[in-house]
């Protein structure tokens, strides 16, 4: 019996846990086992594209307290550093474009889908802004098979985008982690 307790009160200290983090925007659900995020919901901020800040030198920064992914997870390969919570969504506003370069907000996104369809339904998301409250809800999947790089992160198997209109249900989509290109993000809606 002794084996056993002793057993069950290591467990905790063996594994590693998911973790909900409240930013002043955002909230992600963080798999430090995965090193990857699991789930992330936001609000789009910004809309207007005549009040932005730049970019530059905004590198992404990893938080001392949880395992994220980093650099070495994105060397050399396809997968780019997809923000999950764009930061363009959050441009207007230095700080909340800042906080949008967490590892904790990124996921190993093929690089054609992060710059090609992903990119395009992010631009459809703001355009929604314009004259609606548009919530989103991202869903990072991930299979029991679930590739992981050499350097620990677990390479997603797709992404589900949930949009919000006003507080009522306006699309769902799926997209494998795989390259797409295509201008039409209703190919791969759901709902």
């Amino acid at each position: 019996m002794k084996k056993l307790i002793l057993f069950l009160i290591l467990i905790p200290f063996f594994s590693f846990s998911q973790i909900k983090v409240e930013m002043e925007n955002f909230t992600i659900l963080y798999s430090e086992e995965k090193e990857q995020p699991l789930k992330v919901e936001y609000q789009v901020l910004c809309n207007n594209e005549d009040v932005s800040f730049s970019r530059s030198g905004m590198g992404f920064y990893k938080c001392d307290s949880i395992k994220t992914s980093d650099d070495a997870d994105y060397y050399k390969n396809v997968w780019d550093k997809g923000h999950m919570v764009p930061a363009a969504d959050f441009n207007c506003d230095e700080k909340a474009l800042r906080s949008t370069f967490t590892y904790l907000n990124c996921a190993l996104q093929h690089q054609e889908l992060n710059r090609g369809t992903w990119k395009y339904l992010e631009e459809y998301e703001r355009r929604l802004a314009d004259t609606s409250i548009v919530k989103v809800k991202i869903d990072i999947i991930f299979e029991k098979d679930s590739k992981r790089l050499q350097t620990g992160a677990v390479i997603p198997e797709g992404f589900r985008k949930t949009i919000w209109l006003n507080g009522d249900l306006f699309g769902i989509w799926y997209f494998p982690n795989k390259p797409a290109k295509e201008r039409n993000v209703n190919i791969y809606r759901l709902k």
